[in-house]
């Protein structure tokens, strides 16, 4: 699902695994007719466990223009076993326009402010070889499940 969705970066199928596995409270699927048409993995930093980082989303061609992806964020949020979150946060590349309109929409949607700053920097953490990755936070967070 991951490779069939760029720009998402593919990570090994091990690391997907174990976020299936050792984060399933923290991951969901989407499947429509026995075929797999959405995915979002994410987890609360041990650190700031008020936060829900999302990881990736990946939602197929065929699913698109749905609001499944944020369909998907919500009900990820409503699990009992995010209690306590009140905001959200996940890092993007500037040129992905996608995520930006998820979660912007999502801010929009909730009424909640998003802030943006660099969090690892092209040159500072990749060496010239990658993006700027975004750390973008919305809160704090009045869905319905956190009204």
């Amino acid at each position: 699902m991951i490779a069939a969705c760029p720009p998402l970066d593919t990570n090994s199928a091990y690391c997907n695994l174990l976020q299936c596995t050792d984060f399933a409270d923290s991951c969901i699927v989407a499947e429509r007719g026995g075929e797999m048409v959405g995915w979002v993995s994410g987890y609360r930093p041990p650190a700031a466990s008020d936060k829900f980082f999302v990881w990736q989303v990946a939602v197929s061609s065929a699913a698109r223009g749905q609001r499944l992806a944020g369909r998907m964020i919500e009900a990820l949020l409503a699990r009992p076993q995010q209690a306590g979150v009140t905001h959200l946060t996940t890092t993007i590349t500037q040129d992905n326009h996608a995520s930006w309109g998820l979660f912007e929409g999502l801010a929009r949607r909730w009424g909640a402010s998003i802030d943006k700053s660099a969090r690892f920097e092209r040159n500072r953490h990749f060496a010239g070889a990658h993006a700027t990755e975004w750390q973008t936070c919305i809160g704090p967070l009045q869905t319905p499940a956190h009204s």
